[in-house]
This record gives C-alpha cells, sequence and structure tokens, in this order.
C-alpha cells in the first residue's frame, strides 16, 4: 500500500493552516519594505533589507549563536536568553550565509511547524461538525495569529515562533495521548524560553487530570523530562558564573526586571503609559501592554469557568511571571504563545463570522502600528 503524501498526512486543516501562514509571510516582507522606505533620513536610499530584522533581541540572539555566552568581549546580561534558539540558529547558518537570514529562517519554518498544530487544535476547538468547519477554524484561528499586535516577532529571528512549534506540538500531542513524545517536545520548548516550565506544569495537570484510559501511572516520571533543559541551564549559568540565579540576576541589570506585586506594575505601567513620562510612541506600546495584560486576566478566569484547568494554570503562570515585575513588558508578545486564545477564537469566528470581521478590521491597524515601530528601530517590543 502507498504512504499517504505529505497533503494528506497534514489534513484540510493543516493545509488551510499553512496558506494563512505563507500569505501572511509575504504581507510581512512588504511591512519590511514599507518601513525602509518611510523611515529613510533624508534622501538617501534605505540601508539593506535584512538590516530592518537585525535589531534588539535579533541582534543578541546572533551574538550567542556566534560567539556564545562567555566568550571575549560578550555581555553578561546576554544568559537571559535561554539557548534553545540560538542553537537553532548556529545549525541553520551551516547552510545560510548570513546569521540575520538563518533567525528568520528558523522563524519561517518553525512558524509552519506552529500554525500546523495550532490548525489541528483550533479544528478540535469548534463545536461544528464536518472537516470543512474544522478548516476553517483553523485558517480563523491561523489568521488571528498572525495579526496579532505583536505578531512582527512572529516573522524575525525571535524565539517566539521556535517555542510555539514545540508547545503547540505538545499541547497537539497530549491532547491526543501521545505523552511520550508530548513531554520531548516540551523539554525542547524548555530549551527555548522559560515558559516552557509553564507547559510542562500544563501538561502534567493534564496527565493527572485525565482518566484510565487516557494515560498509566507508570508514566508518571515522563513528566521530569521537560524541565530537564532549564535546570541545566541553571547549572551551566552556575558552573560559568558561581550564580545560581544568574539568569534572574542578569534579567534585572538588562531589563529591570525585578519582583513587584501585581498593583505596582499595573501602576507603574499606567504611568508610563497615560502619565506623560515616555515619547508618544513608546507610551502606546505601554499602553498594548495593559491591554494584554487585560485579555490575559479575561483569558484566565474564562478557562477556569469552563473548567479547563491545564490552559488556565499555563496562561496563569505566564501572566503572574510578567505580571510581576517592575512593569509589564512584553506581554503582547506572550500573548502570542497562549494557544487557547487563537483556537477559541478560531472556533467562535466559525460559528459568528462577524468575529473574525471585527478581529481584522481592529488588530491588523495595531500589529501593523507595532512592525513598523520595530522594523524602523524605534521600538524593541
Amino acid at each position: 500500500m502507498e504512504a499517504p503524501g505529505l497533503g494528506a498526512r497534514l489534513g484540510a486543516e493543516g493545509r488551510a493552516a499553512l496558506e494563512v501562514w505563507g500569505v501572511s509571510r509575504l504581507g510581512m516582507i512588504v511591512l519590511a519594505w514599507m518601513a525602509a522606505w518611510l523611515f529613510a533620513s533624508g534622501h538617501e536610499a534605505p540601508g539593506p533589507w535584512l538590516a530592518r530584522w537585525g535589531r534588539w533581541d535579533a541582534g543578541i540572539f546572533v551574538g550567542v549563536a556566534r560567539d556564545g555566552y562567555f566568550g571575549p568581549g560578550t555581555d553578561p546580561t546576554h544568559v537571559a536568553f535561554f539557548p534553545g534558539f540560538p542553537m537553532a540558529m548556529w545549525v541553520v547558518h551551516l547552510v545560510v550565509w548570513n546569521w540575520t537570514a538563518a533567525g528568520l529562517v528558523v522563524s519561517a519554518a518553525a512558524g509552519a511547524v506552529a500554525v500546523i498544530a495550532l490548525g489541528k487544535l483550533a479544528a478540535d476547538e469548534s463545536d461544528v461538525d464536518g472537516s470543512r468547519a474544522g478548516a476553517q477554524g483553523a485558517a480563523n484561528a491561523t489568521l488571528f495569529f498572525v495579526l496579532a499586535p505583536a505578531a512582527v516577532f512572529l516573522a524575525a529571528g525571535y524565539s517566539e515562533c521556535l517555542f510555539a512549534a514545540f508547545a503547540f506540538s505538545a499541547w497537539l500531542a497530549a491532547r491526543r495521548d501521545r505523552w511520550v513524545l508530548a513531554v520531548v517536545l516540551a523539554a525542547g520548548a524548555s530549551a527555548v524560553r522559560v515558559n516552557g516550565l509553564f507547559l510542562a506544569a500544563a501538561i502534567a495537570l493534564e496527565f493527572l487530570l485525565a482518566g484510565t484510559e487516557r494515560r498509566h501511572w507508570r508514566q508518571l516520571p515522563l513528566l521530569l523530562i521537560p524541565v530537564l533543559p532549564s535546570f541545566g541551564y541553571v547549572f551551566y549559568l552556575q558552573r560559568n558564573t558561581g550564580d545560581w540565579f544568574a539568569w534572574q540576576h542578569a534579567q534585572a541589570a538588562g531589563w529591570f526586571r525585578t519582583f513587584k506585586d501585581p498593583k505596582s506594575a499595573w501602576d507603574q505601567t499606567w504611568r508610563a503609559a497615560f502619565g506623560q513620562t515616555q515619547e508618544d510612541r513608546t507610551a502606546w506600546v505601554f499602553q498594548l501592554e495593559l491591554v494584554a495584560v487585560v485579555v490575559g486576566t479575561a483569558l484566565t478566569l474564562f478557562l477556569l469557568v469552563r473548567r479547563r484547568w491545564p490552559e488556565a494554570l499555563y496562561v496563569g503562570l505566564s501572566l503572574l511571571a510578567l505580571g510581576t515585575t517592575t512593569w509589564f513588558m512584553s506581554v503582547p508578545r506572550a500573548m502570542l504563545l497562549w494557544w487557547p486564545l487563537w483556537t477559541m477564537l478560531g472556533a467562535w469566528a466559525v460559528r459568528r463570522p462577524v468575529v473574525k470581521t471585527l478581529y481584522v478590521c481592529c488588530a491588523a491597524p495595531v500589529m501593523v502600528g507595532v512592525a513598523l515601530l520595530f522594523l524602523s528601530g524605534q521600538w524593541a517590543g
């Protein structure tokens, strides 16, 4: 018997998600071209196209991939970035001539994997029977994902896409009761971002709440696998710095991330957003941070009401980690990784098409604004 082709293995929902992803990458190319010309200096032609993408954290990832964490002249705060994405860049750079381009390739390929898993999760989310409805839900969820306010970071050489590829696929595997695959993929996520620990907690809770027909207690030790890369990285930093808390100290030194209670963090972010203490474009981005926190809080509460405990745990831990620092920072980027938000919106839009119209009309302009700020070097996000 002939093996099924790639299209058959992807299914209608996977193909629908990939179509949206591919077209959206063309849109990002257009935005980068726009930023190059809109923000060119005087009568000079804009610089190289790749220079639009080699900014902020992308440059840090290039430095880590090329020079490591502790090479001559390296910045000690760069240990705040987990090694998974720089390692992937190093591998791709073996065949891609440019470090920035290598990061873009990793994000493009990983994003394709992420949206396939997201599409399958969204198809499962739909209350409407039939493959056509499942494919529509997958396309909707992917469209909402790529039009999110911080979606430019899905195109840049940042770690969001690689983490999403591991995390979304891990959750899909857990929902299919493929526990070995789920924990291995979650371990990959833990090597990319600290959020992998939140994913590990969600998968552990999913395992514990699953009935005996879905899991066996002899599989319980598998739940330790996802935390191993994070603890291994902590041990590696301790061996090189003598500091068990080198990661936290780098966060504080480089990005002013120190523990604050949620009210203090909200008040400080509010002052940055509306207190005329920041430039207008910076204040606007802090306003987005506040909106993202509100969305995350509402999503967590909704998941709790729906008794979707593992997903509520994942989103809640992510929100707690970002909501208890000096001020809210990078919450819209973290929102990209909240797969329940995209899958539920995708399924809802199948039943209520006006949801897609409303989302696209409101979110797309915000996404374009954030993308132009990033691509013109005015804001890191």
